[in-house]
């Protein structure tokens, strides 16, 4: 009998330890909204659109805080504590103007090269109900240093550019370190309810909008420069993201269209720097898109060296691989398994699980009010195949989903997720709140690189980062915001690293040519890197200074001779 219980206390405590195993074996993310603090969900204008969310360090502390739309209530301004919780400080902040507009979307840059990230927000009318759609200005706020801002939409020349502003994104666009801006707009003028919009409602409203790209003088004033630059469309813009998508140091334009079967495609600029000019690629690289575009994510998955664009759309998104020079992208989606059915807003590239290649965020809900619950799709990358396991990682919120971002709220290493969501205008069955994914699924080692720009933008935004590790090349882009959906992702590049112990060299590739090269690198940190002059340029001004100099000594001694 003893026997038999000592036997039986063996199996139970190998059952025991087994399941222990296997618990800890399957990480997950964890939904840490409320030990964080975050109480926030974003309320809609009669319904459909926003919100968004921009990752910024306001204070320059270390850790990055948070900016977050919430369309007809205020806004919400998240100091990071350092310790995995957030304090909302918007009071007093100086952006309590916001609260007099309907919020959308939100992006940050330093404007003025002085340190401190600025922010603009896009908005669609104002709250007091009077104004038509859309009679209203997006807001540009200076960042006073103190956890402050000053309103200067006025002061920058922004008053009078009065749209339905959905997508707004910085990016250098002539390479002279102050952050330029493209804006996405929607609607022209629109009478109707945005609550009970559909296709026939938008194509027969005729009102499709010409969008801005605001051009950065000096850090002083912002100038409208998109017939200039050869712009020019129309549509029912969701916003635009820089990115360079043909390898040739400059900031590029991909634009995303709603309705884009029924109205305008997306759109692909090629910037023609240093010609002040951006060329409409589209077609010939089969980026004409004619689908609800909503947002995109961006990064090279297949690690080719190539920048490719996954687009969010209503029922079917896009994984859009880039083939090179001179070649039309492809759409990859079916064939690398992220076709998956569902509205889908915001996406995010990141390597969350450390294994060195990209794996895939979406955030996913349906048009408010229709409102069926809709989870969240996590797709893993493994061996540039993607399997979606959100339920698994118990990722898949089924709140009413806009923007997402990318950042390290904590500091540990690796990328975690807040997902904006809408509050239902009829009645929802679960919660549809904001949530903050912490992640706890990275277990390889990896790598951040923060950019310090001196003739580029601060942060470095546009430029980008190449890290060689035992032979193998990863690359990120310095995101300006338009990513994923309204939202603008960290300006910090992460890295997973895998079981690498160090990175042979990190290439920066600063927007506008300049180039600085790392090597042996040290795993597990933050690495600061500050832009270095051109040396090209360096050499070409000592040469001319040195045959200045002897041009003068001949002239001088030409004189003294003479006397």
């Amino acid at each position: 009998m003893k026997n038999n219980i000592a036997s039986f206390t063996k199996i139970i405590s190998l059952l025991l330890f087994f399941c222990g195993w296997l618990s800890n074996a399957q990480q997950t993310f964890t939904d840490v909204t409320e030990a964080s603090g975050i109480d926030h969900q974003y309320e809609v204008y009669e319904g459909t659109f926003g919100g968004g969310v921009t990752v910024f360090d306001f204070n320059n502390d270390g850790f990055e805080d948070l900016y977050i739309t919430s369309g007809i209530k205020s806004d919400r301004l998240y100091l990071n504590n350092g310790n995995g919780t957030f304090k909302d400080i918007f009071e007093g902040s100086g952006l309590e103007v916001t609260n007099d507009y309907v919020t959308q979307g939100v992006v940050s840059a330093d404007i003025n090269k002085d340190g401190y990230r600025d922010l603009f927000i896009t908005t669609i009318t104002t709250t007091d109900g009077k104004s038509v759609i859309p009679r209203a200005k997006n807001l540009l706020f200076l960042n006073n240093g103190d956890s402050t801002f000053k309103d200067v939409t006025n002061e920058y020349g922004l008053e009078d550019l009065n749209s339905f502003s959905t997508g707004p994104s910085f990016g250098d666009i002539d390479a002279d370190g102050y952050p330029d801006l493209f804006v996405g707009n929607y609607f022209q003028e629109f009478t109707g309810k945005l609550g009970i919009i559909k296709d026939a409602t938008i194509v027969s409203a005729n009102q499709t909008a010409r969008s801005y790209l605001l051009k950065n003088e000096g850090g002083k004033s912002f100038e409208n420069v998109y017939d200039e630059y050869g712009l020019g469309h129309k549509g029912f813009g969701f916003g635009g993201v820089f990115t360079d998508y043909d390898n040739d140091q400059d900031q590029d334009l991909l634009v995303n269209q709603d309705f884009g079967y029924k109205a305008v495609p997306n759109f692909l600029y090629q910037n023609e720097y240093p010609d002040d000019h951006f060329e409409d690629v589209s077609e010939q690289t089969e980026m004409d898109l004619k689908i609800n575009a909503m947002g995109a994510a961006v990064g090279d998955y297949n690690g080719d060296g190539w920048m490719d664009y996954y687009i969010t759309n209503i029922k079917f998104n896009m994984l859009m691989e880039n083939q090179g020079t001179g070649k039309p992208f492809v759409d990859k989606a079916k064939e690398l398994g992220t076709y998956n059915l569902a509205i889908s807003w915001g996406a995010n590239f990141a390597d969350f699980d450390h294994d060195e290649d990209l794996d895939l965020f979406v955030a996913n809900g349906d048009l408010n009010p229709n409102c069926t619950p809709m989870g969240n799709f996590f797709f893993e990358n493994n061996d540039n195949t993607y399997t979606e396991r959100g339920r698994e990682l118990a990722i898949n919120d089924y709140g009413i989903g806009r923007g997402s971002v990318i950042f390290d709220m904590d500091n540990d290493g690796d990328m975690d997720l807040l997902v904006v969501n809408q509050q239902p205008i009829l009645n929802y069955p679960i919660a549809s709140t904001t949530r903050l994914f912490r992640n706890d699924i990275a277990n390889g080692n990896w790598l951040k690189v923060a950019l310090n720009g001196v003739a580029s933008e601060t942060n470095g935004i546009g430029s980008r980062i190449t890290v060689v590790a035992n032979g193998k090349r990863t690359i990120r882009e310095i995101d300006g915001g338009g990513s994923s959906h309204l939202s603008q992702n960290s300006v910090i590049a992460h890295f997973g690293l895998g079981t690498n112990t160090k990175v042979d060299s990190v290439i920066v590739n600063w927007t506008g040519g300049n180039t600085q090269i790392l090597t042996n690198v040290e795993i597990n940190q933050q690495l600061d890197i500050k832009e270095k002059p051109n040396s090209k340029k360096a050499t070409s001004y000592t040469l001319y200074f040195i045959v200045g100099m002897v041009l003068l000594i001949m002239v001088y001694a030409f004189f003294i001779k003479k006397k």
